[in-house]
């Protein structure tokens, strides 16, 4: 199935676009995985960002706190993440960029008159510090949710659930923007259509987790118009 075809064969009409923020919007996941594999690195889990950036993708500091703490065979301090996203939100609010075409793709969907949220596994605080750079915090404002509004962050379905109840529409009426296997797992869970944004590679993965992939942000527009017509 290629992302027009699940557009023009949804059977719900389209009603909200709920986007991931990290390799989404904000080509973050670098910054953020060199800080955590430096920190990791000096407890003993020798690791580059590469290999953080594939061990961790999609994932909280909340939830990868257990999986540290079983590598390292010894407790984490009990300050750690909040000191690990301090140094994250610094680093963030300095080097962040935008994923080229994302907000292009936001301005599209909201020139549409398509109702549109950011649902992320980050904290609000490392989320304001990337659109705060990136310049797009007046345009995000009111329409974001962390893992932190809800019991349990993605691959759980609650963000995407909550994101869909804050604007008044069923999950069959949701499509999710997501790049990491995570996220389209709590998609898929949580009864959306989700594109897969594969800009580096042949997003098989993602197809393999329930997501259709795309490749390039200057797409969605007309994915969305798509949609929108067929449910005219």
């Amino acid at each position: 199935m290629t992302p027009l075809d699940l557009m023009l064969r949804r059977s719900a009409p389209l009603r909200l676009v709920i986007f991931d923020c990290d390799g989404v919007l904000v080509d973050s996941e670098p910054v953020s995985n060199r800080i955590l594999a430096e920190d990791l690195s000096a407890r003993g889990w020798a690791m580059t960002t590469d290999e953080a950036i594939h061990n961790f993708m999609g994932t909280t500091l909340r939830d990868m706190h257990p999986l540290i703490e079983a590598k390292l065979a010894k407790p984490l301090p009990d300050s750690w993440i909040a000191e690990i996203t301090t140094q994250i939100v610094d680093a963030l609010a300095h080097e962040s960029t935008a994923i080229p075409g994302a907000v292009a793709a936001l301005q599209a969907v909201t020139a549409l008159g398509l109702p549109w949220r950011v649902a992320s596994n980050s904290s609000h605080e490392e989320m304001r510090a990337k659109f705060a750079r990136i310049g797009i915090a007046d345009l995000v404002a009111g329409r974001v949710l962390s893992h932190t509004d809800v019991a349990a962050g993605k691959p759980a379905p609650d963000l995407y659930l909550a994101a869909a109840a804050a604007g008044g529409v069923s999950p069959s009426e949701c499509v999710v923007i997501e790049d990491s296997v995570p996220g389209v797992l709590a998609a898929i869970a949580a009864g959306m259509d989700c594109l897969g944004f594969a800009p580096h590679s042949d997003g098989a993965h993602l197809r393999a987790a329930g997501a259709v992939p795309f490749h390039a942000m200057a797409e969605l527009a007309g994915l969305i118009q798509a949609a929108r017509r067929r449910a005219a």
